[in-house]
């Protein structure tokens, strides 16, 4: 079993904030395998799904972003999943908007959620895809940035990277982790 999980925050109005894409990879990717998403017991939305033979939960956090690690660690325990079964999905400021960034594990940079869920895992190594959401004009503070409303033009860049985020999961999943990187690590168009 693998757990992939769509870093976000709960509520309406961050729907469409640049701090919500982990969600919304998590809802593509469970529209592609026919999958729903239901309310769980760690404080979270969930589904399961099957891809290439193996069981996926799908999960988001609904502890806001930087507790996700309170949703994510009690699933790790309760399913007895080491580390490398848990593929996080979050938003990335260091990336260019519509750029994917696949890891097997390293630090929070500076991220947050990553940061709570390495505190709650006792661990850096899971892997992540990084979604470019492109970097704060100078003027800006990184809060407010990432969870402001993004521009129409925006939307429509973030959904295409989406849609690559969702099947950079799946070849993950189908192929391996050096597949999707060797594929979605390199600027792909969108």
């Amino acid at each position: 079993m693998k757990l992939i999980c769509g870093l976000g925050n709960p509520g309406e109005k961050y729907n469409l904030t640049r701090h919500n894409v982990g969600w919304h990879v998590i809802d593509s990717l469970a529209r592609s395998l026919d999958s729903r998403i239901y309310v769980n017991r760690s404080g979270g939305l969930s589904g399961t799904a099957y891809l290439a033979g193996e069981k996926l939960l799908l999960v988001k956090p609904l502890t806001f972003m930087n507790l996700s690690g309170e949703c994510l660690a009690p699933l790790a325990a309760y399913y007895k999943l080491a580390p490398q079964d848990i593929l996080v999905i979050c938003d990335d400021v260091n990336l260019p908007l519509g750029r994917l960034r696949i890891r097997l594990g390293g630090s929070a940079g500076g991220h947050n959620g990553l940061k709570n869920i390495i505190e709650k895992l006792g661990s850096q190594d899971f892997p992540r895809i990084r979604v470019g959401v492109g970097q704060k004009p100078p003027e800006w503070d990184l809060a407010d940035y990432v969870l402001a409303p993004m521009s129409k033009e925006e939307q429509e860049m973030l959904r295409k990277t989406e849609d690559n985020a969702r099947d950079a999961v799946r070849l993950f999943i189908s192929d391996g982790p050096q597949a999707a990187m060797n594929r979605f690590n390199k600027a792909v168009e969108a």
